[in-house]
């Protein structure tokens, strides 16, 4: 397994998408504090209106393999995914034989599919401000325990149809999102990301704020 940490700055910056999972499963208690973390994020007006639906069982997890396969029936064509041949050991090819690892083995993991009641005056982003932040908290709370975890995209595209049908979702609810987890091959970071300076402006648009941002 991976090491575990309590500094949130290592924490945030070391939590990295795992797609490669070893065949151990993740304890009750793991799972729990990952899920309690999620009910500690901010909710509009404190409403807390989310669920989440654990999805362990084999039948559940055959309908999550059907939606990751109809995901990356959609997915391949976008990024001019392919099968990496076995000898090619480039990181495009490394980045898709993970992704593929991950859809193929879909119906082996334990997954959280991430929920949020709808309300007629918030449009489903001013909803996502809900659900997002509590996605966030499982995924770091994951991260801090030595857990690897993988925000998918299997509760989109046919995936949706099928993952309401299987858990019995309301209709007056929307799927945030779908996350994998368990222990991970390999490890955690360090996050590799664009300067600071590239995403960051000063008063107005295009505007450089170098001047704010202390050593980057």
């Amino acid at each position: 397994m991976s090491s575990t940490s309590s500094d949130v700055w290592e924490v945030l910056s070391t939590a990295r998408t795992i797609r490669r999972f070893t065949d151990d499963p993740v304890d009750d208690a793991t799972l729990t504090r990952c899920l309690r973390a999620a009910t500690w994020a901010p909710s509009g007006a404190n409403a807390q209106a989310w669920r989440f639906v654990v999805l362990r069982s084999p039948e559940l997890r055959a309908a999550v393999a059907r939606a990751a396969a109809d995901a990356l029936a959609v997915i391949e064509p976008v990024y001019g995914m392919t099968r990496p041949s076995t000898d090619d050991t480039g990181p495009v090819a490394r980045n898709n034989r993970a992704t593929y690892e991950l859809h193929d083995r879909a119906a082996e993991f334990t997954s959280v599919l991430f929920t949020q009641k709808k309300f007629p005056t918030a449009s489903e982003l001013l909803l996502g401000g809900s659900i997002f932040p509590a996605m966030q908290n499982f995924l770091l709370a994951a991260r801090a325990q030595g857990l690897g975890a993988c925000l998918t995209s299997w509760a989109s595209y046919g995936g949706e149809a099928i993952l309401r049908e299987a858990v019995g979702v309301p209709d007056d609810h929307l799927l945030g999102g779908h996350i994998v987890l368990g222990w991970p091959k390999g490890r955690h970071g360090p996050l590799r990301r664009r300067p600071l300076r590239d995403a960051v402006y000063l008063d107005h648009w295009g505007t450089p704020a170098d001047s704010v941002l202390e050593g980057d």
